[in-house]
């Protein structure tokens, strides 16, 4: 049975103008693999509700999971907890468990409760919270797209907290070998080596390092002994 599917839609303008490089792709793609979620695809759109609803709507049919991340902060252009709801059609408005969990961690540090922290707590009807024990601002899932920070560390603490809710499937493990020959020299025999394990992906990154041609052959699968048998080949027939 196949690995559930997921997607990522990263948001905001800053990664679209190369302001802010992306981390929390890298970061949710090695957590997924662990977990035996395969991610499939990423999609980056601007601070806008046309293109987060249309975005939303087509990878929540798509795929079996969805993560998004930027865009729930307390200022006027983070629009993606209002966009998400639009795309399901769900009344938001500020919710009473993510304004006490606020006002509580506010009211301990003395920070001022305003209208614009308060639109941290605005959570669409029949969503459920994805804990923060960074900011203590919250996430959430409606549907099967959970809604998540953009700041890296804070990112992160809500993918581990979400993660043990997603039922995962077998996680796939990897190896890989330096070929110090072209593709073009390489590529008929990864053919038939493909075609002999059709359950195992095989990749090729080819490189130039100090006039060196080559190409890494990664080797990935959920079955450890396959993987050995097929990269046993595949050293004998590209010996160093």
């Amino acid at each position: 049975m196949p690995n559930p599917s997921a997607a990522m839609l990263v948001i905001g303008d800053e990664i679209l103008s190369g302001r802010t490089r992306d981390a929390n792709m890298h970061h949710l793609a090695q957590e997924l693999t662990k977990h035996g979620v395969d991610l499939k695809e990423v999609r980056i759109v601007s601070d806008e509700e046309e293109a987060i609803v249309t975005a939303v709507r087509a990878l929540s049919d798509a795929h079996d999971e969805v993560f998004t991340s930027g865009g729930i902060g307390p200022t006027h252009d983070n629009i993606t907890a209002d966009s998400v709801a639009k795309a399901f059609g769900l009344h938001i408005d500020v919710r009473d468990d993510a304004r006490d969990l606020l006002v509580r961690h506010w009211e301990g540090r003395g920070v001022e409760i305003t209208e614009g922290r308060l639109r941290m707590a605005r959570i669409p009807d029949g969503a459920t919270l994805i804990a923060n024990p960074v900011s203590i601002a919250p996430g959430f899932t409606v549907k099967n797209v959970h809604v998540m920070a953009g700041v890296p560390a804070v990112f992160e603490a809500m993918v581990a907290s979400i993660l043990p809710t997603i039922t995962g499937g077998e996680p796939l493990m990897s190896q890989s070998l330096r070929i110090e020959r072209g593709e073009g020299e390489i590529a008929g025999p990864l053919r038939a080596l493909a075609a002999e394990y059709p359950d195992l992906s095989i990749g090729s990154y080819p490189f130039q390092h100090n006039g060196v041609f080559g190409a890494n052959v990664v080797i990935r699968g959920s079955d450890g002994g396959q993987i050995d048998a097929a990269m046993t080949k595949l050293a004998d027939l590209f010996p160093a």
